[in-house]
């Protein structure tokens, strides 16, 4: 009755203690209404839209499907949820009571000759058994470990963010790393045509100086031209073979693992511009980089109340049980003892290393809303620059388009009227150089195309949220 009496005002004190240090309000950021180059509609949720679908291709998607699963990256992101929830544990355990309990046990024994006994010998022997038990309770006043709780969960939120923000970087990292792949394949591939194009030239002017119609002159520049093309497809297949080793590596497979499943050419991707693109004030929900420093923002600001709360007197309950018993030879009995009461701490003077620790946790929850503040305007600065870029490169493209059409058809002219010497080869060179310098282009145009688009949705945050499947 007496312990009951004690530990009734320590739980009133107990269930009046305060929480010290901020409450955490989430931050606001002054955003446009619109985007330059969008509306005012807002964007459902694309965190699960597979973007890369609109490339309709088929060995793209496999690649996609089969990396969300075996990205190394990725694994480890995944991992560190794992720690973070031990570290929830961790945190809450310090404010909950400890209880442990110990156990021993002896026997001790006395030979000797005196003094005899009937057997002519003197033997004493004693048993010892003892266990006990300790308990603690260090009572959270001031919001000491609900502080560092809520820092812990609130790490935890961000350690599941940042598992979307690895997922986006291997998409974006797969998708152009791909549209790399089938770029060096097609510049390839049009190259070779090319070669093709100016043998066909330098046999004709070696036909035509047969004839005594042309000069030698004329066929070392044609020879040229033929040897120029043929020192640019080394730098193309090396091109192609980067490409796919990084992929290889983005699957968690050794470098070469995909080539040969690459080998086998498609046509350059090219998407089809139907992204939803939303206001601004869509990132702050989609973006997993942003609800990330939101959320480690939010574990800052619970890390001041833990050190606001070591300025404060700590009060810790404590208690001990002990007992034994002893069995000897002549008599036996036990012995047991029991201790309980508080303990109360309170920090008069440490060389301003407390107040110094709540200065640190209140610069470091700065540092951190300065960070996400950074990351929002990063943000809506990628979605523009992305959207610009993406509308140029449609108009780009299209006009390359025209550009080939018309180089090949310059061609085509050129080569009739050296055949019937009307012009020099000069002429006919130019045009194949003018031609399979805007077959290139045209090639390279695409490929920033494909890669714009694939900068969009990820600036948007859009699939960061896929799982592998049976993830």
């Amino acid at each position: 009755m007496k312990i009951v009496k004690a530990l009734l005002p320590l739980s009133l004190l107990l269930l009046s203690g305060c929480v010290v240090g901020p409450d955490y309000q989430a931050p606001n950021a002054a955003l446009p209404a619109k985007f330059s180059q969008g509306g005012h509609a807002e964007a459902s949720d694309v965190t699960l839209t597979p973007w890369w679908e609109a490339f309709r291709d088929k060995k793209l998607n496999s690649l996609v499907a089969q990396g969300l699963g075996e990205n190394l990256d990725v694994q480890q992101s995944i991992e560190r949820i794992m720690e973070a929830r031990a570290n929830v544990i961790i945190a809450g355990a310090g404010g909950l009571p400890q209880i442990s309990a110990s156990g021993s046990g002896s026997i001790a024994g006395q030979d000797g000759s005196y003094p005899r006994n009937s057997s002519g010998r003197s033997h004493s022997e004693t048993k010892t058994i003892g266990g006990g038990g300790d308990a603690s309770w260090l009572v959270d006043l001031f919001g000491q470990y609900r502080r560092a709780k809520e820092s812990a969960n609130a790490s935890l939120d961000a350690a599941y963010a940042d598992v979307n923000v690895a997922r986006l970087a291997y998409l974006s990292d797969l998708t152009t790393s791909y549209i790399q792949a089938r770029y060096n394949q097609e510049a390839l591939a049009l190259q070779q045509k090319s070669l093709a194009s100016r043998r066909e030239t330098l046999k004709l002017t070696n036909d035509i100086k047969a004839a005594g119609a042309a000069s030698s002159l004329d066929v070392v520049q044609a020879e040229g031209l033929v040897n120029s093309t043929l020192a640019e497809l080394p730098g193309y297949q090396t091109g192609f073979n980067q490409a796919a080793n990084h992929i290889a590596t983005l699957l968690g497979l050794p470098a070469t693992s995909v080539t040969a499943g690459l080998i086998k050419g498609s046509s350059q991707p090219s998407p089809r511009y139907n992204t939803k693109i939303g206001v601004p004030a869509d990132l702050v929900r989609n973006r997993p980089d942003i609800r990330k420093a939101e959320r480690l923002l939010a574990a800052a600001t619970a890390s001041i109340g833990v050190a606001e709360a070591q300025l404060y007197p700590s009060l810790s309950l404590s208690g001990t049980i002990d007992g034994s018993r002893i069995v000897a030879s002549a008599a036996s009995g036990g012995l047991s003892s029991w201790s309980f009461g508080p303990s109360l701490n309170l920090p008069i003077f440490n060389g301003g290393r407390l107040k110094a620790n709540v200065d640190v946790a209140k610069s470091g929850a700065q540092q951190q809303y300065l960070a996400w503040k950074q990351t929002v305007l990063n943000a809506v600065e990628e979605v523009e620059n992305s959207l610009v870029a993406l509308r140029n490169n449609y108009q780009t493209v299209a006009a390359l388009r025209k550009v080939v059409d018309s180089y090949e058809q310059a061609l085509g002219l050129a080569r009739e009227s050296y055949k019937g010497g009307a012009t020099s080869l000069l002429d006919v060179l130019d045009a194949e150089r003018s031609l399979a310098s805007s077959r290139i282009s045209l090639a390279s145009g695409i490929r920033d195309l494909a890669n714009n688009y694939v900068t969009l949705n990820v600036a948007l945050g859009g699939g960061g949220a896929i799982e592998a499947a049976g993830q």
